[in-house]
């Protein structure tokens, strides 16, 4: 269990270890040695998800452009067909296909799903596109609370969130500038708890 602990309040993380294990002690390694302290989520996109683990944006001049530091490794990807971007989700950044066609996760980056409200028509058009098919459970978990679908498969999910939706929520709709950074910094602690 992860705690992340930031101005709008906190939130509550459960990591994936059995499916995603490099993901998992990845993310894990940088928790445990605070990393992460007194970064913030540098892009936050209402409806999308709120990003963060830029070692560049701690303390970055207001308006500095962030979102390419990290520790200068990527992560094999971890595509693993039980864990999808359902709203809450943890997941892992990456570069694009363009310049990374292995789909190789960022060392530090990470981002949390907000997401949208999702139907059955999306599903079924994702599932013909990419080639696989969504578990019922899957299927339902997305109608209810809805999330990133096109994402899936492409990006490597490593836990979700247990409590604190409505920090998401205001960290994702917090005012921000012309590069998704939110205008007043967000600053995060990160710890593990359990």
């Amino acid at each position: 269990m992860i705690l992340i602990n930031t101005s709008k309040g906190n939130i509550r993380l459960e990591l994936d270890e059995k499916n995603t294990p490099n993901t998992a002690a990845n993310f894990l390694k940088y928790v445990r040695s605070g990393f992460y302290n007194d970064t913030i989520f540098h892009r936050v996109i209402d409806g999308f998800m709120i990003q963060g683990g830029d070692p560049n944006s701690r303390n970055a001049a207001p308006g500095a452009a962030l979102g390419s530091g990290g520790p200068g490794y990527q992560v094999p990807g971890e595509f693993v067909d039980s864990l999808v971007h359902i709203r809450g989700a943890i997941a892992a950044a990456r570069t694009g296909d363009g310049v990374n066609p292995e789909r190789k996760s960022s060392g530090s980056q990470f981002y949390i799903v907000q997401g949208t409200e999702v139907d059955a028509s999306m599903l079924d058009m994702l599932e013909k596109k990419k080639g696989f098919k969504y578990t019922e459970e899957q299927r339902a978990a997305y109608l209810e609370h809805g999330g990133t679908p096109f994402l899936d498969r492409d990006y490597s999910v490593y836990g979700r969130l247990v409590s604190g939706f409505d920090v998401l929520d205001q960290i994702a709709r917090a005012p921000k500038d012309a590069r998704d950074r939110p205008t007043k910094d967000i600053k995060m602690t990160v710890k593990v708890i359990r």
